[in-house]
């Protein structure tokens, strides 16, 4: 439980930004869930983390954080200071966040209950920031360290779902190690794979988030420029086959009583990029049509397997299970996201929204869930 006094309301700090690739979309969801947030129920505290990695304190304004005219927003335009730095306690006896500037006495912020991480990719959604939070002891909102890693490594949660019996699609992963040795070999293992599954095969950084880095590979003559492009990304990369379907999405969100599923959502083909891009994700929105389409049969298993992957990766708080239902009527899962898009126009909220949960309040259970968290080992 929270140590915050009965008298003041509880502090959330919204964390924000970050290093990874996804900055901009993070500090969208930052200005959502900022304007979502009751007022009356608590008190914020928006922290921006630079794209360098500085963690500063922001200006309290969700205008200032959406997307203007295709110009995406940063959370270096939105610190209050060039060189102040916000500290947290690392010890679980306070609190306590610290502001620091350079030649003046440090200046304690109050106590922060809770924080609401709406960082996406590495440094933030891979268990990192979540490793900090734990050692400071001050709880937070959506899954720990061990989730985070595995949910950012595509690698991993596939191990962990075929192990829990939950079906996955065809792939191969190149190490580092293994391309440093001998890159011939390795090139040639995914041109055996494609063989064996067919063209095209997807290329992607094994722990990148939202579709960066991925290439469709249609051939071998393609295939090095695909690397090269993971590479940028992520030293291990992850090949998949081609799984013929629908895109099917579902949420998971924790209530008293544990976890439960969405309504599914159907991610159509979107005719002008290739494949749900980042591109078509976030700038052109492209619109996932919520109910998915699918017989009472399909609903159900689908929010089934959604809430066992949910439980297979130790998930808590939320999360957004991607499956395709291939041809043959199977459900297979591609991937969980342990923060998935937080924007109003996210699916996950869309998804919740049409179950009967709207935005704000979302926002407050996920709140309220982290705030009934203990600390430590749960």
């Amino acid at each position: 439980m929270s140590s915050h006094s009965p008298s003041r309301k509880p502090r959330v700090a919204v964390v924000f930004g970050g290093r990874s690739s996804e900055h901009a979309i993070s500090v969208v969801t930052a200005g959502a869930v900022l304007s979502a947030l009751d007022r009356d129920a608590y008190e914020v505290m928006p922290i921006g983390i630079t794209s360098e990695g500085r963690w500063a304190l922001a200006a309290d304004d969700p205008a200032r954080m959406a997307i203007e005219e295709r110009k995406l927003p940063s959370a270096d335009e939105l610190a209050e200071s060039d060189t102040g730095a916000v500290v947290l306690p690392l010890g679980p006896d306070s609190r306590e966040v610290v502001h620091t500037e350079p030649g003046a006495v440090p200046k304690a912020l109050g106590e922060v209950d809770v924080v609401f991480p709406v960082l996406h990719g590495p440094y933030g959604e891979d268990g990192t920031l979540q490793g900090l939070l734990d050692l400071a002891g001050v709880p937070y909102v959506g899954s720990g360290v061990l989730a985070s890693a595995v949910g950012m490594d595509k690698e991993y949660m596939k191990r962990t779902f075929t192990s829990f019996g939950l079906p996955v699609g065809p792939y191969v992963t190149v190490r580092p190690r293994e391309w440093a040795a001998d890159p011939g070999a390795a090139r040639q293992r995914i041109a055996d794979f494609a063989q064996e599954h067919g063209w095209p095969v997807f290329v992607k950084p094994a722990r990148a988030g939202s579709s960066f880095g991925i290439t469709k590979v249609d051939g071998p003559d393609a295939l090095d420029e695909a690397i090269a492009e993971a590479h940028r990304h992520d030293p291990k990369i992850i090949v998949e086959a081609l799984l013929r379907g629908r895109e099917i999405e579902c949420g998971v969100l924790e209530f008293e009583d544990g976890p439960r599923a969405s309504v599914p959502a159907e991610i159509p083909p979107v005719s002008a990029h290739d494949f749900y891009d980042f591109e078509a994700k976030y700038i052109d929105s492209a619109s996932g049509i919520v109910p998915a389409p699918l017989s009472e049969e399909e609903t159900a298993r689908v929010r089934e397997l959604a809430v066992a992957a949910f439980e297979a990766l130790s998930c808590e708080g939320l999360a957004r299970a991607d499956f395709f239902l291939c041809e043959d009527g199977r459900f297979v899962i591609n991937e969980v996201n342990t923060m998935p898009g937080f924007t109003p126009i996210s699916m996950y909220p869309r998804m919740w929204e049409e179950t009967g949960v709207g935005y704000p309040e979302l926002v407050d259970r996920l709140v309220q869930s982290a705030l009934r968290r203990s600390t430590g080992l749960r």
